[in-house]
C-alpha cells in the first residue's frame, strides 16, 4: 500500500465522483485543507473534477487579470505569483528610479514631498524615511473593517497593477502582496476615509502598513499585530525604498474590489429577479405574449433580449397560462409586461460597470508612472476614481429600479384591488393578515434604496490644501452598494415567497416547468402559509438562497430547455480579453443554444393566437 498526501493552503475542497463512475478496490478519506488517499489498486474508468478543483497558480502579468480570476483568488483562495515577464518589467522600471535618485531631477514622491508638499525637496538619504512616513501618515481610516474577501481583492488588484511595471517598485513588493494572499494574512482595513482622489489613500495605506510589519492583520481567524503574524507565516516585513510607499497607497483598488464583489451579487440578483418575475406573471395570470422573441428583436437591447428569453423559458408549459388563454384582458400592468425592458436596462447598466471594472483591473493607477523606453517619469492623474465612481453609482441606480419593480409586483399579488387572488394571499382575510406586512417591508426597503441611489460622485469636497480640489467619492459609491444589495435581496426574497404562495392558491394548476423548479427550491426552506405565522425567518432563509444563487441556477439547469445559462455580456466580442477564454466553453454549448432558440421561436408562433 502506498500513501499519497498533499496540502492546498487556506482552502477546502472535496473530490466528487459521479455515481456512474467505477472505483475498484479503493479507499478514500477527505479532510479539511487537503485530502489523503490510501490506495490498494486504484482504478477509475472515467471521472472529472467539478469546477477548477486543481487550479494552477495564477501568474500576474498586469495585463490579463479577469473577473473570474479575481473571484477564484478572493473567494476560493487560488494561489498567486508574479510572472517572469512582470518581474522583468518591474526590474527595468526600478533601475530607472534608482538612476533618477542619483541625479537632481525633481520627481514627485521620489525626490519631493507628496500632496500639497510636493514643492519640498527630499534628499536621497531621506528617501526611505519619506516612504515610511507616507504609509504611516496616510493610515487614518475609520469605521468597520472591510471583510476578508474585500481585503483579498485589494491585495490581488494592487499586486496586479504593480506587475505592469510602470510603478518603479521592486518585484519584492508585489511578491509580498502575493505572499499575504497565499498565506491568508489579511490586513485590517477600515472601510471609511477615502474620497477617491489620489485613489483610495487611507485604505491602501492600512494595507501598506501591514506589509512593513506595522498595523494589524487577521490571521488564522484572529486579529493580531502584523509583525508576529508575518513571522508565523514565514513572511518578512518590507523595507520600503524610494517611491514604494507612494506606489502602495496610490490607486483605486479598494473601491474596485468592493465593486467587483458587488457586481457578482448584482448579477445573481438580476437573474433571480427574472425567476421571481416569471412566477409573479403566472400568479397574476399574466400573458406570455409580451415576451415573444419578435417583439424584442424589433428593439434589440442586449439585456432586454436576455430577460425576455429567460421569462419565456421559465413559463413554458404553464397550465396556469393555458387556463386563461382567450380571456378579455388585452394587456398587463407595466411591472409584468415591461420586465424585459426594465430588467434588461439594468442588465445593460451592469455590463457597463463590468466593462469599466475589467479595464481598471489591468490599468496602471499609480502616480507618477515610469516609462522605461523613453527614460521618463510622468506625473498625472490615473489614480482618480471618477470612472469607477460613475459606474458604481450607475449600479446603485439600476439596482434600485430592480427593487422598485419587484415591490410593485408584490403589491399587485397581495392587493385585492389589483388581482383576482384572495386578499393578502390568505384563505381567511380579516381573521388573518397573510402577506400584508411583507409588502410593507418590501416598500420600506425599496424606499431606503432610493436614498442609497443618490450618486456619491455628484459630490466633491477639496482636500490636501486644495491641491486635490475635485474628488470622485468612489469608495463611498462602492460602500453604499452593500446595504443596497442587502435590501434588494430581501425584496426579491419576499416576491418569491408571495408568488409561490399565490401559485399554491391556484392549485391544481401549475406554473411553467422551470418556474416550478424554482418554487421547489423555495418550498425546501419555506412551507406554504396555511395560517398566520411570523415570516421573518422565511424571508431570511429565502434571502440566503437568493444570495447563494440557488434561484439563478434554475436558469442553467432546466432539463426541458437545453440552453446554456442566459447571460448578457455584449463586451465579449471577438478580440476582447474575455473572448479567447470563453470561446471553447461557448462552442461546447452552441448546439444546445441553437436548439433552445428554435424552440422559443416555435412556441412564440404557436402561442400567438392565445393570451
Amino acid at each position: 500500500m502506498r500513501n499519497f498526501a498533499f496540502r492546498i493552503p487556506s482552502f477546502e475542497f472535496q473530490l466528487l465522483i459521479s455515481r456512474n463512475r467505477k472505483i475498484e478496490n479503493s479507499r478514500k478519506r477527505v479532510v479539511r485543507y487537503g485530502f489523503r488517499v490510501s490506495i490498494f489498486d486504484f482504478r477509475i474508468s472515467s471521472f472529472r473534477f467539478l469546477g477548477d478543483l486543481m487550479l494552477r497558480d495564477l501568474q500576474l502579468t498586469g495585463h490579463d487579470l479577469t473577473p473570474r480570476d479575481f473571484y477564484q483568488v478572493v473567494m476560493e483562495n487560488r494561489r498567486v505569483k508574479l510572472s517572469p515577464q512582470a518581474r522583468h518589467a518591474m526590474t527595468q522600471s526600478r533601475k530607472l528610479i534608482e538612476k533618477i535618485m542619483q541625479g537632481k531631477e525633481a520627481v514627485y514622491g521620489v525626490t519631493t514631498g507628496v500632496g500639497s508638499l510636493s514643492t519640498e525637496r527630499i534628499e536621497p538619504a531621506q528617501a526611505r524615511e519619506l516612504q515610511l512616513n507616507v504609509v504611516r501618515s496616510h493610515a487614518c481610516g475609520v469605521g468597520e473593517p472591510l471583510d476578508a474577501r474585500e481585503t483579498r481583492g485589494i491585495l490581488l488588484l494592487r499586486a496586479n497593477t504593480l506587475a505592469i511595471g510602470l510603478s518603479g517598485v521592486r518585484p519584492e513588493v508585489a511578491e509580498l502582496l502575493c505572499g499575504f494572499l497565499n498565506h491568508g494574512v489579511h490586513p485590517v482595513v477600515p472601510a471609511r476615509g477615502s474620497v477617491g482622489a489620489s485613489g483610495d489613500l487611507a485604505p491602501l495605506a492600512h494595507v501598506a502598513l501591514a506589509l512593513v510589519g506595522e498595523g494589524e492583520v487577521l490571521y488564522n481567524g484572529r486579529r493580531r499585530r502584523a509583525l508576529p503574524a508575518m513571522q508565523e507565516a514565514g513572511l518578512k516585513p518590507l523595507a520600503l525604498e524610494a517611491k514604494e510607499g507612494l506606489s502602495l497607497v496610490n490607486g483605486t483598488q479598494a473601491m474596485l474590489s468592493v465593486g467587483l464583489l458587488a457586481l457578482r451579487s448584482a448579477d445573481l440578483l438580476v437573474d433571480t429577479a427574472d425567476v421571481a418575475g416569471a412566477l409573479s406573471l403566472d400568479a397574476l395570470r399574466g400573458s406570455r405574449r409580451a415576451f415573444d422573441e419578435r417583439l424584442h428583436q424589433a428593439r434589440p437591447h442586449p439585456g432586454q433580449m436576455v430577460t425576455a428569453k429567460n421569462i419565456w423559458r421559465l413559463t413554458q408549459g404553464s397550465e396556469i397560462n393555458r387556463s386563461h388563454q382567450g380571456c378579455s384582458r388585452v394587456q398587463d400592468a407595466y411591472s409584468l409586461r415591461c420586465m424585459p425592458q426594465v430588467h434588461g436596462a439594468i442588465r445593460d447598466a451592469l455590463n457597463y460597470a463590468r466593462q469599466t471594472f475589467e479595464r481598471e483591473m489591468n490599468s496602471a493607477t499609480d502616480n507618477p508612472l515610469v516609462f522605461v523606453g523613453e527614460g521618463e517619469v510622468i506625473s498625472g492623474g490615473n489614480f482618480h476614481g471618477q470612472p469607477l465612481a460613475t459606474a458604481l453609482d450607475l449600479m446603485a441606480l439600476a439596482l434600485t429600479q430592480l427593487g422598485g419593480i419587484s415591490e410593485r409586483r408584490i403589491d399587485r399579488m397581495v392587493n385585492p384591488l389589483t388581482s383576482d387572488l384572495p386578499p393578502f394571499l390568505t384563505k381567511s382575510p380579516g381573521l388573518e393578515s397573510g402577506f400584508m406586512l411583507t409588502q410593507v417591508t418590501a416598500a420600506a426597503l425599496a424606499s431606503e434604496n432610493k436614498i442609497l441611489a443618490h450618486p456619491a460622485s455628484a459630490d466633491s469636497i477639496p482636500t490636501s490644501g486644495n491641491k486635490e480640489d475635485y474628488v470622485s467619492m468612489g469608495m463611498a459609491a462602492a460602500l453604499k452598494l452593500r446595504p443596497l444589495l442587502s435590501n434588494l435581496t430581501a425584496i426579491i426574497a419576499i416576491e418569491l415567497l408571495a408568488a409561490c404562495q399565490a401559485i399554491d392558491l391556484l392549485a391544481p394548476l401549475s406554473s411553467g416547468r422551470l418556474a416550478e423548479k424554482a418554487k421547489a427550491v423555495l418550498r425546501a426552506v419555506s412551507p406554504p402559509v396555511t395560517k398566520d405565522r411570523p415570516l421573518h425567518k422565511d424571508i431570511a432563509r429565502v434571502a440566503q438562497l437568493v444570495s447563494e444563487g440557488a434561484f439563478a441556477e434554475v436558469l442553467t439547469t432546466g432539463a426541458d430547455c437545453h440552453s446554456a445559462p442566459v447571460r448578457c455580456h455584449p463586451e465579449r466580442s471577438e478580440g476582447s480579453p474575455q473572448f479567447a477564454q470563453g470561446k471553447l466553453r461557448e462552442e461546447s454549448r452552441s448546439h444546445r443554444s441553437r436548439t433552445d432558440q428554435g424552440e422559443i421561436s416555435r412556441f412564440a408562433r404557436n402561442d400567438s393566437a392565445g393570451n
